[in-house]
């Protein structure tokens, strides 16, 4: 992708703060036009390599809770912020120690998509003009609707500012939605029980348990000493079973609840293409409907597995037999 005033914005605010910060993680380009890599900015030299484009699809807030002995920089766009507030929320970082640099984005790419639609796995240039993605490749120059090619959160994102920073680089933008109405849920929703539990295993089946989406996962801050590798307590085998696989995911996704703030690197870091983002979705719309919640977009809310009401609004427990 092109350079552009964004990204030479952001080099000199972090060139700027580098003094006031062990470090900042933000964005370099990766091994080909389509690819962004982390990189962590220790020099004016290294903040001469970030960038901030559609390619920019990783969430860095995923490091922050294995880095709270550091005061760390670091470079996040509007659903990424999410992730800050929520764990700030929980108390598991310290503001203090956080230099956020925000960035309001209108979209991301999602390489998949991408791979499909272009049919190559070679691209030499590319570039995002308008409504449509360039491709350089070695057949020649293709061309695609920007619509095609945006990863799914984007195109309902209402949140496409950084809803904490204390640097914002660029000027704000609007929703791509003016709310959530999970249409990716109604199909599935339709199906019966026994036709989504047949749907369930048949994603499960092709997990390869390499925790990917665990690991890729912000809010997921006990990894060291995660259920799915403990042998004491042994919840978990190592056996490659449909059970061991169903029983993993669920968990993931209970541990989640109230907690998932869709950044969906779940879903893009794993290797078997299943659509573990539906699942966390589902687990949302169900907190936002009981408890009028949403993960990651107040700093003063207390998430509602997090605390404990005499009588929840929309829970009736009077007059039940115990």
């Amino acid at each position: 992708m092109a350079d552009d005033q964004r990204a030479r914005t952001l080099r000199e605010a972090v060139a700027r703060e580098l003094p006031n910060v062990d470090f900042v993680l933000g964005y370099a380009r990766g091994f080909d036009a389509l690819h962004a890599t982390p990189v962590t900015v220790r020099t004016e030299a290294d903040a001469q390599k970030l960038i901030f484009d559609e390619t920019c699809v990783q969430n860095l807030a995923t490091s922050l809770y294995g880095l709270t002995d550091k005061r760390v920089g670091i470079v996040v766009k509007g659903c990424d912020s999410r992730s800050i507030v929520e764990l700030l929320q929980e108390k598991l970082l310290d503001r203090s120690k956080l230099v956020v640099f925000g960035i309001p984005c209108d979209g991301v790419l999602d390489l998949a998509k991408i791979r499909v639609r272009a049919d190559t796995s070679q691209v030499r240039a590319a570039d995002m003009d308008g409504e449509e993605l360039r491709l350089q490749t070695p057949e020649g120059e293709k061309r695609l609707p920007r619509s095609e090619v945006l990863a799914d959160k984007c195109l309902r994102c209402r949140y496409p500012n950084p809803l904490v920073a204390d640097h914002v680089i660029g000027p704000e933008l609007t929703p791509a939605a003016a709310e959530d109405t999970y249409a990716d849920l109604e199909g599935f929703e339709k199906l019966s029980a026994r036709e989504r539990f047949d749907f369930w295993k048949r994603q499960m089946s092709r997990c390869i348990r390499c925790y990917a989406c665990r690991n890729a996962c912000p809010l997921c801050v006990c990894k060291h000493v995660c259920l799915a590798d403990s042998r004491d307590p042994h919840w978990l085998s190592a056996e490659s079973t449909l059970q061991e696989k169903w029983l993993f995911q669920v968990m993931h996704a209970l541990h989640l609840a109230g907690r998932c703030t869709e950044c969906g690197e779940c879903q893009r870091s794993c290797p078997m293409g299943i659509p573990l983002l539906l699942l966390k979705r589902k687990m949302n719309r169900e907190l936002k409907d009981v408890f009028n919640y949403e993960a990651g977009v107040d700093l003063e809310a207390v998430p509602p597995l997090h605390t404990f009401q005499m009588e929840e609004e929309k829970i009736s427990d009077r007059g039940l037999l115990w």
